[in-house]
């Protein structure tokens, strides 16, 4: 079986640069999935202790909380497979356009600033990965992040996820098989409790994990401006009969009313060749959020649909 991609940034500023660049284009364009590692942020500062204070707030908050919602569904017991819920105990936190990380309940002090410090770091490493996917596609400097701008800037936030052990694994997922809906999405996952999975030629292949790696994955709207050239890929969080799986994943997403559609320079001179739909960022979610279990395809020939009806895409008002 191939390698998983992993990419050292390190090696970015050196003379292993366009081998470095050729990794990332490959990975893109073959497993929608790459690893990263010397990307920069602190280790012992802040990835250790990001781990350990969250392993920490499940353990104080959320583990009670978790194993009443199994008891509750009778989960332990389950005969048959389950297929319309996740063996997950998740919260959410937003960052960007604003913060509302003051609000969340149950949280500690000092893990409220590192996740927010965290959020910093994360938020340069994702502009950084999409300047380097800019310049493999050939598009100008700062594409991708204008695109997801919009008029009020990115959408940017965090799930918090804690994949408890299941007496179950092979009747309930973690969490089951979707693409991402979004932009970027940055993982810093357990290094210990294996479970992440993506779809490649037919075949479920691990993630593998990496101790303070960062995962990216490529999100349904990078497939639509890349008007195909990379694609978003189905994946899936199995359980484990033992073990606590940590997984914090950040969504560098396009604002709501960003307007998403083929960049022009990856569209062949013949109109024909636009494969993929235009579309304001926010509709595609509305349609997403009922559907995301399910293939992409049908996803994006409903926006094309709307868009056929509304070929006045003009323009959007950003009052």
């Amino acid at each position: 079986m191939e390698n998983f991609p992993v990419v050292d940034m390190g090696n970015l500023n050196n003379e292993e640069r366009s081998a470095t660049m050729e990794i990332i284009k490959d990975a893109c364009e073959n497993w929608g999935f790459f690893e990263l590692v010397n990307h920069g942020i602190s280790i012992e500062l802040m990835m250790d202790t990001v781990e350990r204070m969250t392993k920490e707030h499940y353990k104080k908050c959320m583990e009670q909380r978790f194993q009443e919602m199994v008891a509750s569904k009778g989960l332990e017991s389950a005969q048959s497979e389950i297929n319309d819920l996740d063996w997950e105990s998740t919260f959410f936190l937003r960052h960007l356009p604003v913060s509302n990380i003051s609000e969340i309940p149950d949280l500690d002090e000092d893990y409220r600033k590192v996740m927010k410090d965290f959020a910093v770091e994360l938020e340069k490493l994702a502009e950084l990965v999409l300047e380097l996917l800019c310049e493999n596609l050939g598009l100008e400097k700062g594409y991708l992040k204008k695109v997801f701008c919009g008029s009020k800037g990115p959408n940017f936030g965090t799930k918090v996820s804690n994949y408890p052990p299941c007496p179950k694994p092979e009747l309930i997922k973690g969490l089951r098989a979707h693409t991402d809906a979004g932009g970027i999405i940055l993982l810093f996952q357990d290094h210990k409790v294996s479970g992440l999975q993506l779809l490649k030629d037919a075949h479920w292949i691990d993630v593998p994990p990496m101790r303070h790696s960062i995962v990216i994955n490529l999100g349904d709207q990078l497939e639509v401006i890349t008007n195909g050239k990379y694609k978003s890929v189905m994946h899936r969080v199995i359980t484990q009969t033992d073990g606590n799986r940590m997984s914090i994943a950040s969504f560098y997403n396009p604002g709501n009313d960003a307007l998403i559609a083929p960049a022009p320079a990856l569209v062949k001179e013949d109109e024909t060749s636009q494969v993929y739909p235009k579309f304001v960022f926010d509709d595609y979610m509305k349609l997403y959020a009922g559907l995301k279990f399910q293939d992409k395809e049908p996803r994006f020939e409903a926006m094309k649909a709307t868009e056929s009806s509304n070929i006045n895409l003009g323009p959007i008002a950003t009052v």
